[in-house]
């Protein structure tokens, strides 16, 4: 990345503030102003280098799924509405577009629950109704999972959940079978048949997501795991497995990251094993 003159940022400070610019489309990032308010300015600055001048180019993910994986991170927090605004509009100036943003949030709803997504969107609301943000193409959706009738959608689930959890996800599902059976049902059909199969966001794209979400969340790591597992399941890498879980340490909290890290540590096991 090029600065003004055309030369390559020297610092990581300087390589982070030439992103934050090209995320928020400003010439000096309000988190900065923030922080020198409480003469704090030292380290605002450190931040802005570590995360935005080192993190955020790291090699695993690109900057367009970082901010997916933001995204969902920050809808399963609940509680920073702010945050999830200029992300969003980073998403779309890093190459999102505005249906990769919603699916990244509705994507969401079966493990934070819906207020977390209801506030979400109406936080992102007014930005994605702005004039000439684009749909994107339905293309984006997997071509392996079309959307069927209504009637179809438990079989249907059933294909995408074997697709994305293997067999970890008949695991779930058995386990519920003697105590909940009808909650198995709802997984499966609204979970796996009708929010998967959306389109504008593939099956390895939501499965980043999701690990993102579940890592922030820090109360479900038995189905981070099963979803870490998903993401190796639908053409994910270990090395996207491990940024993704890294990436969200900054919003979520290191300790989030490092009990995500040991539950990828296992699957890792596991899959070495089988």
């Amino acid at each position: 990345m090029l600065d003004k003159q055309g030369a390559e940022p020297r610092s990581d400070f300087d390589r982070g503030l030439h992103l934050m610019q090209r995320m928020g489309e400003r010439e000096r990032p309000a988190v900065l102003d923030l922080f020198e308010s409480v003469n704090e300015g030292a380290f605002g600055e450190q931040c802005v280098a570590f995360i935005y001048g080192n993190v955020y180019h790291r090699e695993g993910l690109s900057l367009a799924e970082r901010q997916l994986a933001t995204i969902g991170t920050l809808t399963a927090l609940g509680y920073a509405s702010a945050q999830l605004q200029f992300h969003a509009k980073a998403a779309l100036n890093v190459g999102c577009d505005r249906r990769q943003i919603i699916e990244s949030i509705i994507q969401v709803s079966s493990f934070a629950g819906f207020p977390a997504v209801l506030n979400a969107l109406l936080a992102v609301k007014e930005l994605l109704a702005e004039p000439g943000r684009t749909e994107g193409p339905s293309e984006d959706a997997d071509p392996t999972q079309p959307p069927g009738a209504e009637d179809d959608r438990y079989e249907r689930g059933l294909a995408v959940m074997q697709q994305v959890d293997g067999e970890a996800g008949k695991q779930v599902v058995a386990a519920l079978q003697d105590i909940a059976p009808d909650l198995a049902r709802y997984i499966i059909e609204f979970t796996f048949g009708e929010i998967y199969p959306r389109p504008h966001l593939d099956l390895r794209r939501r499965e980043i997501v999701t690990v993102a979400a579940c890592t922030a969340l820090g109360s479900a790591l038995p189905q981070l795991k099963v979803h870490i597992h998903g993401l190796l399941n639908v053409g994910g890498t270990r090395q996207q497995v491990v940024e993704t879980v890294l990436h969200v340490a900054f919003y979520a909290g290191f300790p989030a990251a490092l009990n995500a890290m040991a539950v990828a540590q296992e699957v890792f096991a596991d899959r070495v094993e089988d």
